[in-house]
């Protein structure tokens, strides 16, 4: 689906900031000491899921200070679209996860349909040890029996968009988190 560039600087315009850069920057400051309080010493794949988590992961591999290999993962449920449906199994990683620990770095936990599905997905390959990170959690109660580990920041349950996380295909480049109007 495509929008008009003036449709897109709409919803942007309308729309709540609810976590500036620097208020991100902060948070993932906070999550990548986390992350590597746990994790120095075990020699983990770290798993981007792809696309929304490209853009924070990228901000958040350059503040982990240990050994790690990254490869990426694109399952959606979501596409272009404001609500979720069925899953879609786009690109699998290429690094073997027999006997290896897993971070799976995803942008948002929803409902955790998709989340839930990678870490098994990474249970059945092999892996030691799979823990889950998040850039934003949604407050509700909707979540499909998952928690992650470590997470960046929690929102209130409406649709965000920036950091990565888009609306219909756009503003994932958005510095900052934003919450649409009426949705």
């Amino acid at each position: 689906m495509s929008l008009s560039p003036e449709e897109v600087r709409r919803v942007l315009a309308e729309s709540d900031c609810l976590y500036t850069r620097e208020e991100v920057e902060r948070e993932l400051d906070r999550l990548a000491a986390e992350l590597t309080a746990s994790h120095a010493d075990a020699n983990p794949v770290f798993l981007v899921v792809m696309t929304g988590a490209l853009i924070p992961a990228g901000h958040l591999l350059t503040r982990l200070d240990f050994p790690l290999q990254v490869d990426y993962i694109h399952a959606t449920r979501y596409g272009d679209q404001t609500s979720g449906g069925e899953l879609h199994w786009q690109t699998e990683p290429g690094i073997d996860f027999a006997d290896r620990a897993i971070i799976v770095f995803d942008d948002i936990l929803d409902e955790g349909v998709t989340l839930a599905a990678i870490a098994d997905y990474c249970r059945a390959g092999g892996a030691r040890s799979v823990h889950t990170a998040v850039l934003v959690e949604k407050r509700h109660d909707r979540k499909q029996g998952i928690r992650a580990d470590y997470v960046g920041i929690v929102v209130e349950d409406r649709y965000v968009f920036g950091y990565g996380m888009d609306y219909k295909g756009y503003l994932r480049n958005v510095p900052g988190i934003h919450a649409v109007k009426g949705l």
